[in-house]
């Protein structure tokens, strides 16, 4: 009986721990279940340099939280570009309601996830993002599952962006423990970390860890992650993110400029 009870907490302090942030969010004002996703807010966040005043060449990557219930677990990830002088932008993402999945469109980058403001992680600008734009083209190109979407444990939108930051030298981004799916490995069970930092192990993203220097420690346990960043003190909790120092955006804006 003792060891029954031993599994039986364990069993209930582990499901704590992964579903206690995500019932949390359901019940605050952050995730909005009533919404009518043809309705939603989807205006600008400010947070991209207009490309009628923005000569030089940019990159920018941006989390929001995912539609409805979906939102108390995971973000959705997106890139978007803007080769030097051109005057629009080009949105790459992949949805899970049309074929195919890869979606590559020129509109504004930063705009609401359907109600969900944006947040950027990752800026880069300049000849560094010159140089990696023809990179990631060709890498939403090879992208391996671009008929297949499903959203957990994957591959879904976030593993799209994972990959593609991995293939292109360079950029180097730590996406946020939220971005479901993102541990994903297209082949094998090991790889680079996304922010090229350390490396991560993988089990078809249902059971993993990513040990590095910007990502810290992170523990996939079913998709969802539970980890600790050292460097910029905080805990990573399922549903939640971070809770503590914020991550800074990756970029080169300041060296450049």
């Amino acid at each position: 009986m003792t060891h029954w009870r031993r599994w039986m907490a364990g069993l209930m302090l582990g499901l704590g721990l992964l579903l206690g942030g995500p019932l949390a969010m359901l019940a605050g004002p952050q995730v909005e279940l009533e919404g009518n996703w043809a309705s939603s807010d989807r205006s600008s966040a400010g947070l991209a340099p207009s490309p009628a005043t923005t000569q030089e060449a940019v990159i920018q990557v941006y989390a929001a939280r995912a539609f409805g219930w979906r939102g108390a677990f995971a973000t959705h990830t997106w890139l978007a570009v803007k080769p030097p002088g051109a005057h629009r932008y080009r949105v790459l993402q992949v949805t899970g309601w049309r074929r195919p999945t890869v979606s590559v469109r020129t509109g504004v980058p930063d705009r609401a996830w359907y109600g969900s403001l944006p947040a950027l992680i990752a800026d880069y600008r300049g000849a560094q993002a010159a140089a990696m734009i023809p990179a990631i083209e060709a890498a939403v190109e090879r992208y391996p599952f671009r008929d297949r979407y499903r959203i957990w444990p994957g591959p879904n939108s976030n593993t799209f962006v994972a990959w593609v930051i991995r293939q292109v030298p360079g950029l180097d981004v730590a996406l946020p423990a939220t971005a479901v799916g993102k541990d994903y490995l297209a082949s094998g069970w090991a790889a680079r970390s996304p922010s090229d930092t350390g490396y991560q192990l993988s089990l078809n993203g249902l059971l993993g860890v990513t040990l590095a220097a910007v990502e810290g420690v992170e523990v996939n346990l079913l998709g969802l992650t539970l980890g600790v960043d050292v460097a910029r003190p905080a805990l990573k909790l399922p549903g939640i993110g971070r809770l503590g120092v914020a991550q800074p955006v990756m970029s080169n804006v300041a060296a450049e400029g």
